[in-house]
């Protein structure tokens, strides 16, 4: 064995030592990228994301890109929009919020006017999150009516 090979050898086990030694410390003195959160088993599209479905890894391939997540608080909750792979880093746009209706479920329908409000039972025409703006059959009359999700799982009515 030559020298430098030995100086080698002996290198790498003084940074096996300090990496075991100091971990998260060392790596950040090391140039970490971060973190990313990655599936530890399959997740499909439509499942839920829990906490025990993935984990925090910290990055080191100075060449990874894109909108991934990189806490566990941007993706728990979250339903999938496409297949997720273990060890693959989680793409914020095969994200999206859980539905807060689903199409032809029974919901209230209310209109506000000043002080006078009015209500109906409708029923939505396609699945939605809070906040977005759908179209509703009125259950009574038959008219199909725009309006926006709210948090308490009613649709407010716009006027034409």
């Amino acid at each position: 064995m030559t020298f430098s090979q030995t100086a080698i050898k002996r290198a790498g086990a003084v940074l096996l030592a300090a990496k075991a030694l100091f971990g998260p410390a060392m790596a950040l003195a090391a140039g970490s990228l971060g973190t990313a959160v990655v599936p530890s088993a399959i997740i499909y599209p439509g499942q839920e994301i829990s906490g025990d479905r993935i984990q925090v890894v910290e990055v080191t391939n100075p060449n990874l890109s894109g909108d991934y997540a990189r806490t566990s608080n941007e993706v728990i909750g979250m339903i999938a929009k496409s297949t997720l792979l273990p060890g693959r880093t989680i793409p914020v746009s095969a994200l999206r919020v859980p539905f807060a209706m689903t199409r032809g479920s029974t919901v209230r329908l209310t209109f506000t006017l000043g002080s006078m409000t009015i209500s109906a039972a409708g029923s939505p025409l396609t699945d939605a999150a809070v906040g977005d703006v759908i179209r509703a059959r009125n259950l009574d009359s038959g008219v199909i009516v725009s309006g926006t999700v709210m948090a308490d799982g009613t649709i407010h009515v716009v006027a034409k």
